[in-house]
């Protein structure tokens, strides 16, 4: 049974997802400039770190790297293979939002998705969602690339372009798919070549385009959604919170470092700023039971991999899991670790197994932590108050 509920939390609307009682998804609506398109100036250039600071709106700066600058995005000259120097106007996306004393980051690599396809410049190639069947998949990549690679030379303005179509594609009729796919990826062309034309007359800090942040309710029910379907669900019901799942509490556990399993073995999560770390360790478990560090191991390998969704943690992630000898049990849990990451929205990549038998994931930024998100609602709790 599945259920999705709209709540709130310190008076912040919050869409949650239950699949069979248990949180497994939940997302804060919430004001964000992630993936907000600017026309931008370069302010200025630091040559020993390779960037260049982009004022994108009135006093604000933030972070673009000078590697593998789009030139169609820049608006004032032809770069021509030269770099960016102070006063270029340039067409930017918010790739990560500012957090604490850091930055925003921009990029000129944009993205802009639609209901099928995302389109990104300066990208090259088709692919698809590894949400879709491996045959959907392949087929759809085959039937769609040259057709799409025709689109992109037929626009003079966007240069290269990449496609990826995205899980909903699977929703659609058979027959329509391949139609349906090129309509949605040359709206998203025709998008991001209009956005270009409209920056060479608009002025620094112009926003062009802010659709693809999550900022609204419908927005946030449609991700979660789309996360349901990752699972291969499509049976639910969407309800207001009448108090009974107790979402508050447990999105605060979710602030917690130690988090219990049923087994009686526990885990150890530390969010640190370079990287996050988690240690499973059997607790309560019952060291004497047949099998039971696996049976712990595979337990917590399902928990971490749901705690990374739940607290959207990003980057490098480190998982010291009990040590186990044996070469197939090793191989049994980096299994279980990679098929549950293959689910995920939020592309999660197993790296490799250290020396000293940790294992290394990295995942996808593509929004705020929890933790983050969190300091942000009570901080604004706290403005709100001060205000009154």
């Amino acid at each position: 049974m599945a259920e999705i509920i709209i709540s709130k939390y310190m008076n912040t609307p919050v869409v949650t997802a239950f699949i069979d009682g248990k949180l497994e998804y939940l997302s804060f609506v919430r004001e964000s400039k992630l993936n907000n398109i600017y026309v931008g100036r370069v302010d200025h250039i630091v040559k020993n770190i390779d960037a260049a600071f982009i004022k994108y709106h009135e006093d604000e700066i933030g972070y673009l790297s000078l590697k593998g600058i789009n030139e169609n995005c820049v608006l004032n000259r032809k770069l021509e293979g030269s770099s960016l120097k102070c006063g270029d106007m340039v067409v930017v996306q918010m790739s990560a939002e500012p957090v604490k004393t850091k930055k925003p980051k921009f990029t000129t690599n944009i993205s802009v998705s639609g209901k099928y396809t995302a389109v990104t410049l300066g990208k090259k190639g088709v692919g698809a969602s590894l949400k879709l069947n491996d045959d959907i998949r392949k087929k759809l990549v085959e039937d769609v690339r040259d057709l799409f690679n025709d689109l992109v030379h037929s626009m003079s303005m966007i240069g290269d372009a990449g496609l990826i179509i995205r899980t909903s594609a699977c929703d659609l009729d058979d027959a329509h798919i391949k139609e349906e796919v090129l309509k949605d990826a040359k709206v998203n062309l025709i998008k991001i070549q209009d956005m270009l034309k409209e920056g060479n007359t608009r002025t620094c800090g112009t926003l062009l385009d802010s659709s693809n942040n999550k900022d609204s309710l419908e927005s946030n029910i449609d991700n979660t959604k789309a996360f349901l379907r990752s699972r291969y669900i499509t049976d639910y019901k969407v309800i207001e919170d009448s108090g009974i799942h107790g979402i508050r509490s447990k999105i605060d556990e979710l602030r917690q470092k130690k988090v219990w399993l049923k087994s009686g073995a526990y885990l150890i999560i530390e969010q640190l700023e370079s990287f996050n770390a988690i240690d499973v360790n059997t607790g309560k478990a019952i060291n004497g039971k047949n099998n039971i560090i696996e049976k712990v191991n595979l337990e917590a390998a399902e928990e971490i991999i749901r705690q990374i969704r739940l607290r959207n943690l990003t980057g490098m992630i480190l998982i010291d899991f009990i040590n186990m000898k044996e070469k197939d049990k090793n191989e049994t849990l980096i299994s279980k670790v990679v098929s549950l990451a293959r689910l995920e929205q939020v592309h999660t990549a197993f790296i490799d197994i250290t020396g000293l038998g940790i294992m290394e994931l990295t995942r996808n930024k593509n929004d705020k932590t929890l933790k983050e998100i969190l300091e942000d609602v009570e901080n604004s709790v706290d403005n709100s108050k001060h205000q009154c």
